[in-house]
């Protein structure tokens, strides 16, 4: 069997590289890839980012499945595509993927199906939002309606913040958003106090699978400081997704949200991420959707994936995930990332990237912002690197994970020094 991945990012790379394990593939491609995926023997690169394109090399190679990784092609309409074709792809037709395209189109839904969430507004106008924020004070999160490869968030602590966000997102656009139809908009919601974590499922259409829990760091800095990010690390199980929380979270957040889009017209299929706010009672509500896993949550995750990941996901698309039952590694798995010179606002590319460590059982490196060019491996992005980790406890990961990272070399590189800080406090 023949498997396609879409994308270029460390997501990607812990994809292809999970599902080249499986006895059942013979080829993994990877389109576009990047330096990471360039090295691996065991995958070859593809050049096509077009959706036409994409469908009409799988055609001609006899892919068997497709699985899709990042947000913008979902909103592209690759999986309509597909399936126009007769092509087997894993994730959620156009329609469905407005859960994530569409910040304002996610909290309607939420308030039509009592899917518990934050407080909110949508805004066009700026004059409008600035006056909402006035009157509703700081804390205060201010969200981009469109794209915006996970920058699109800014938790503003003070209204001065909170107006700067307004600024960016509906004049100035210094957060890279893909506006949807109808131009910049923003959504501003009730800061929720709690701890978050990350929640994602498999959906056939019907059927839910939930993967291991995770929790990502979205800060740059320590002590969760800073700006927002795509994510500075992760690692997963979360404990604080108790069998209680777990449950609640799948009958009050999950469930519905799979049943109402099915009422609404659009069966969901793919992999839903539920970012959670989870307070002090245990009560979970929704911070977002995506349509895709989480990154770098899928690193941690695939580490701990023992399952072969080619037949689940066979079996997600004939809509038989009813017979599925997952196998986890029952350690701890932690990435950290290492992020370009200049990230997240402006980071820098073509920095020479050394000392990588060779992969091992226990301890993986994982591409994101890279590329090969002329034998030299070069930063290419944002989010450069994820090293990820297997340790019998949260420290012993977070150990591992850290001195594999301390060889490799790149100007200007960043990294938190913290990931796991809240589980090695448990």
């Amino acid at each position: 069997m023949k498997v396609l991945v879409l994308g270029n990012g460390g997501r990607e790379h812990a994809l292809a590289w999970k599902l080249a394990q499986s006895q059942r593939v013979s080829e993994v491609f990877v389109a576009p890839g990047n330096g990471g995926t360039a090295r691996d023997p065991c995958l070859k690169n593809v050049a096509i980012t077009d959706v036409q394109a994409l469908a009409d090399f799988a055609l001609a190679e006899k892919i068997s499945l497709t699985v899709v990784g990042p947000e913008a092609f979902l909103a592209a309409g690759v999986v309509d595509e597909f399936r126009a074709r007769g092509l087997r792809i894993f994730g959620p037709t156009k329609a469905a993927a407005q859960l994530e395209s569409s910040k304002a189109f996610a909290k309607d839904f939420m308030k039509r199906h009592g899917i518990p969430t934050a407080a909110y507004e949508t805004f066009g106008d700026a004059a409008l939002a600035h006056a909402y924020v006035d009157q509703q004070g700081a804390p205060i999160v201010i969200k981009a309606d469109g794209l915006a490869a996970g920058k699109g968030v800014v938790v503003a602590m003070s209204l001065a913040e909170a107006h700067e966000a307004i600024d960016w997102i509906l004049q100035d656009n210094k957060l890279g958003v893909a506006h949807n139809e109808g131009g910049a908009r923003v959504v501003i919601e009730a800061f929720m106090q709690g701890e978050e974590a990350s929640f994602i499922v498999l959906c056939d259409g019907k059927n839910v699978v939930s993967l291991a829990t995770s929790q990502d760091h979205k800060r740059l800095l320590d002590k969760d400081e800073g700006p927002n990010t795509g994510g500075m690390g992760a690692y997963s199980p979360a404990p604080v997704v108790t069998p209680n929380v777990h449950a609640k979270v799948m009958h009050e957040i999950i469930m519905p949200t799979i049943q109402g889009m099915a009422r609404d017209g659009h069966p969901f299929t793919g992999f839903l991420y539920a970012g959670l706010m989870i307070d002090e009672q245990g009560n979970p509500r929704t911070v977002e959707f995506n349509t895709r896993l989480g990154d770098p949550e899928t690193q941690p995750i695939m580490m701990r994936l023992k399952s072969d990941l080619f037949e689940v996901l066979m079996h997600a698309t004939d809509g038989t995930l009813d017979q599925v039952e997952l196998q986890w590694d029952r350690r701890v798995a932690l990435g950290v990332v290492l992020a370009a010179s200049g990230y997240p606002l402006s980071p820098r590319k073509g920095d020479l990237v050394s000392g990588l460590p060779a992969d091992k059982e226990d301890a993986m490196v994982f591409h994101a912002g890279t590329v090969l060019k002329d034998g030299d491996l070069l930063t290419n992005g944002g989010r450069v690197l994820c090293v990820t980790a297997l340790g019998e406890s949260v420290r012993q990961a977070q150990q591992l994970a850290y001195e594999t990272l301390t060889p490799i070399q790149f100007e200007g590189k960043q990294f938190r020094q913290d990931i796991g800080h809240r589980a090695v406090k448990r």
